[in-house]
């Protein structure tokens, strides 16, 4: 599926956007539950969770949020904080034909983004004490700092008589047969260069915990990272300034 964002198309691999649209959907039919009758009261809440979405891995990332109630007793401000890791949507791994380790061919960059968000969750159904379903609207916004790290490989030389460790590039390393995977965790990590940007989310969140101190729960929704310049994930690939995605986070916390 494509996307056409201020004149970007980006690719939301199929296979994940429907997984998590299933998910938002399902989670969506647990509305009937909500009660609205004996609800209980708290003023601020701490969460944090781990997020999938269709622009990240198996992981793409943790989160973590303080809410407090405003005076409208359905209005919680927010402050938030995201540590993703972002892939190019042309991302595929192998495996290494002599030492069969994976390596992504074609990768230059990670792009690791830190999300500071301020905003509003609006809460549309209260839950009862034990039993139900609390349900908010989210919204918030705020800057996007992204890390630009080197994606290191290894390869053997010529001979194969020894290997070594570089930023992967087509025309240093033309042969994909002499990769022997890629390299070691945060290795180039001092060699990143960084990008400024803004976030922008909108989300749906269940809480559906039966303890009152404890909160835990989904939210699903889509989110817009922009940044000033375009970022080189892949050679001979796209790139992209802006990256949409959606995604679900399971998160756990406690409320006072």
């Amino acid at each position: 599926m494509k996307i056409a964002l201020a004149g970007v198309d980006l690719l939301i691999p199929k296979v994940q956007m429907r997984s998590l649209l299933f998910f938002f959907l399902l989670i969506i039919s647990l509305k009937a539950a909500a009660q609205t009758q004996d609800s209980y009261e708290y003023q601020s809440e701490f969460t944090w969770g781990i997020n999938k979405n269709t622009s990240g891995g198996l992981i793409g990332g943790l989160t973590f949020k303080k809410a407090r109630k405003l005076k409208n007793d359905r209005i919680l401000e927010t402050f938030g904080l995201e540590i993703m890791n972002v892939k190019h949507p042309q991302e595929v791994r192998e495996n290494a034909i002599i030492s069969g380790n994976l390596f992504i061919y074609g990768k230059r960059n990670y792009l690791y983004t830190l999300r500071l968000q301020y905003g509003r969750d609006l809460i549309l159904f209260k839950k009862a004490p034990q039993q139900g379903v609390e349900i908010k609207a989210v919204f918030a916004a705020g800057p996007s700092l992204g890390i630009i790290a080197p994606y290191y490989i290894e390869y053997e030389d010529e001979n194969g008589n020894f290997s070594s460790y570089a930023q992967y590039s087509k025309e240093a390393h033309p042969q994909p047969d002499k990769i022997l995977g890629s390299g070691r965790l945060f290795q180039g990590i001092g060699q990143s260069s960084l990008a400024v940007g803004l976030n922008l989310k909108a989300a749906i969140n269940f809480e559906l915990g039966t303890i009152k101190s404890q909160v835990t729960g989904f939210e699903a929704g889509f989110l817009l990272d922009t940044y000033a310049k375009k970022i080189e994930l892949m050679q001979d690939a796209k790139q992209y300034a802006a990256y949409p995605t959606l995604f679900i986070t399971l998160f756990y916390g406690s409320r006072k």
